[in-house]
This record gives C-alpha cells, structure tokens and sequence, in this order.
C-alpha cells in the first residue's frame, strides 16, 4: 500500500502576499500524517491559532508526490557513502 505523505508547516512571511518566511529558522513544524485529511485537520487548527497576525501563514506540502518510486534516481539524489 503507497503512503501518502503530508508535511503541515508554517511561520511568518516577509510579505503576506508572497511565500517567503521571515526567519526559516523559526519555522513552525506542525507535523507529517499519513493522509490528507488528517494533515488538513492540523493546518486548519494551527491556522486558527494564528489568525490575528496576517504575515503567519501555515502550508500542506505532499511529500509523497516529491518522490516516485518507479521513477529512477539521478545520480546526486542518493549518494553510496
């Protein structure tokens, strides 16, 4: 069975038009869940939390759409060391 990953992240933005964090070092990991609604359910409550400050904007980001399997690696994508 294929894991759909998704990773919950968010933080303050330069411009809240843009998608550009303020400080990367500060920002906020909500978490990785196994599927989307559960991931939705975290970005929705973390969202809430921070809905006075209009810079801070939290994201869901499918991690398993950034690696397929069947598809062969580069050779700088996994190093033998």
């Amino acid at each position: 069975m294929t894991q759909r990953l998704h990773l919950v992240f968010g933080g303050e933005l330069v411009d809240p038009t843009k998608n550009a964090f303020k400080d990367v070092s500060d920002i906020d990991i909500v978490g990785m869940f196994p599927d989307y609604k559960s991931a939705y359910n975290a970005w929705k409550s973390a969202a809430q939390r921070t809905v006075d400050n209009a810079h801070t904007r939290y994201f869901i980001a499918h991690i398993h759409r950034l690696r397929d399997e069947e598809t062969a690696s580069s050779p700088t994508e996994e190093l033998d060391t």
